[in-house]
């Protein structure tokens, strides 16, 4: 076994360069960003070995919250300790994050540039990534029959009753009936002793609880609390990488009526054409809500529980890994957060983007340019709403 976290330590200020510069080219979504990482610190730099490197990305997966950004700020606690996991963190944040901020400025001041044809674009769009993410994760995290079955039963439900508490429910049924069917997550693996250096990691399991019975208590819609529940809730509660965050951001704020869909639906579909991770678009929603303070507040907290049970997991991963019935209960889990997508593919974003079959040919060309063609994501954005000024 190999202990990584007895490597040479390095300064909180070069992680945040390193990071930064990922943060500022690193386009494509999770899966990229983890081929990015991979390329500069096992490949060029040999922060870790590869073995190493898998170990984290499979304990990240294990966890809630946007998988690539608790890999790096893994990389940096490592290498950094805690200095280093925030250097890292904001390295990788930081550039998106001030995107999405200024782009909830631009409609916050002109609302009237929000009602143009380009919005509609961008509606069709995320229509097209939000199918394609669907069908990569169905293949990837239903692979048979029982798991197909799950996630069908779970988007059916939530179409009938789609509230928050109907979400919780399911997701956890979907992790009993895992155990129940003694679903397969993969071979377990002989882990290293990674991330040692953590101390007293119940600390951290214990705050995560606390401010997760916080978020879910009543708070004035709108306020800076409200934000930073919403928010927190969302990255206490998301499995299966950054898309997850559509259906859970659309019950606290559209359902709710503090924002449009098509404010939303913008915003998440410009947050697909920045650099970094998909979770930035939290800075977007708290920009509109409650300005600068609002797009802080909901950054900080929607990161801040997957950072929490990082600290926690690191050293619990021997067990975890080991667990046969843990490994189960992910399983179902996992198949019922591709049901969760797939509602949201419908209810809002098929509903509120696609008005006719025009709209229903945009939309599938530009899924073709995407899934089939292998087109950018971060180029498809811009011209989908280009096409939107042009053709609406």
């Amino acid at each position: 076994m190999t202990d990584i976290g007895r490597s040479a330590s390095v300064s909180g200020w070069q992680i945040f360069k390193i990071f930064l510069r990922l943060g500022l080219t690193a386009f494509g979504g999770p899966a990229a960003h983890l081929g990015f990482f991979h390329d500069e610190f096992v490949t060029r730099r040999k922060w870790l070995p590869s073995e190493a490197f898998g170990e984290v990305v499979a304990l990240c997966q294990l966890l809630p919250g946007p998988a690539s950004s608790q890999v790096g700020l893994t990389i940096g606690l490592l290498r950094g300790r805690y200095k280093g996991a925030f250097a890292a963190w904001l390295g990788f944040t930081l550039p998106s994050a001030l995107l999405m901020t200024l782009f909830a400025f631009g409609l916050t001041h002109w609302p009237e540039v929000g009602s143009g044809g380009w919005v509609h674009g961008l509606k069709l769009f995320v229509v097209a990534v939000v199918a394609q993410a669907v069908w990569q994760m169905g293949r990837t995290l239903c692979p048979d029959l029982p798991r197909r079955v799950i996630a069908l039963l779970v988007a059916s439900a939530l179409l009938w009753v789609g509230a928050a508490w109907m979400q919780l429910m399911l997701l956890a049924l979907a992790g009993v009936a895992g155990v129940s069917l003694s679903l397969s997550s993969g071979k377990a693996v002989e882990p290293m002793t990674v991330g040692l250096q953590v101390r007293k990691p119940w600390l951290f399991a214990v705050l995560f609880a606390c401010l997760l019975v916080f978020s879910l208590m009543p708070l004035a819609p709108g306020s800076l609390a409200w934000v930073g529940a919403e928010l927190y809730k969302t990255g206490s509660l998301v499995f299966g990488g950054g898309h997850v965050v559509l259906p859970w951001l659309q019950e606290g704020f559209v359902e709710t009526g503090r924002m449009t869909a098509d404010t939303f639906l913008a915003g998440y579909g410009a947050a697909q054409a920045v650099p970094g991770p998909l979770f930035t678009f939290s800075a977007f929603l708290g920009g509109i809500e409650a300005g600068v303070p609002g797009a802080v507040i909901a950054l900080l907290a929607v990161f801040l529980p997957g950072t929490l049970l990082v600290f926690a997991g690191l050293p619990l991963w021997r067990w975890v890994r080991k667990h046969p019935k843990a490994r189960a209960a992910l399983a179902g889990v996992n198949a019922g957060v591709v049901g969760l997508l797939l509602a949201a593919l419908y209810d809002p974003v098929w509903t509120s983007a696609v008005q006719g079959s025009t709209d229903f040919a945009i939309a599938l060309l530009l899924w073709l340019a995407l899934a089939v063609l292998r087109w950018p994501v971060w180029g498809l954005a811009p011209v989908s709403a280009i096409l939107g000024i042009i053709l609406f």
